[in-house]
């Protein structure tokens, strides 16, 4: 008898993350310089689902020196690639940013794309790890030199509110 392989259906991998955050935010001054300086600010995200699940959108304001930025996150599931779209837009550049696109593993999230910084393509991951029911980490990674080393520039610790 031929074992049936079974594709696990990833539309509840964001689940987690439904609901009010506190998010601790370590930032990297300059980016792919060779910064060790770190910008440290709070922040709140909350999320919610959309479209019965196949989606979720959050907001998020921090509370940055320089001023309050706000953005906002929609994820997308798509069933039939079993992959995920992240996009993203603040009140800074006022733009939809192209989507960050994977999924999950064993627990962790990891999303990629290509984009222009500083007049250069590079490459920029996002990883989702340490997720419990009352906690969660993201963090941001740039790529000069095609994906060979990268650079952790923005890393977020998330804690549920009561």
């Amino acid at each position: 008898m031929q074992q049936e392989r079974i594709e696990r259906d990833g539309r509840a991998d964001f689940d987690f993350l439904i609901g009010r955050w506190n998010v601790h935010h370590r930032r990297l001054r300059e980016r792919l310089k060779g910064s060790t300086a770190w910008e440290e600010f709070v922040g709140t995200s909350i999320a919610r689902p959309l479209l019965g699940g196949l989606g979720n959108i959050d907001e998020n304001i921090m509370e940055r020196a320089s001023g309050r930025l706000e953005g906002v996150s929609m994820r997308l599931y798509n069933p039939l690639s079993r992959q995920w779209s992240i996009y993203w837009a603040d009140n800074v550049s006022l733009v939809l940013q192209p989507p960050m696109i994977g999924g999950f593993a064993q627990g962790r999230g990891e999303f990629y794309d290509q984009e222009l910084f500083e007049g250069r393509a590079i490459f920029c991951r996002f990883i989702w790890s340490d997720i419990t029911e009352t906690a969660c980490r993201w963090e941001q990674a740039f790529s000069a030199d095609g994906g060979i080393s990268w650079e952790t520039n923005w890393i977020m610790e998330f804690t549920r509110q009561e």
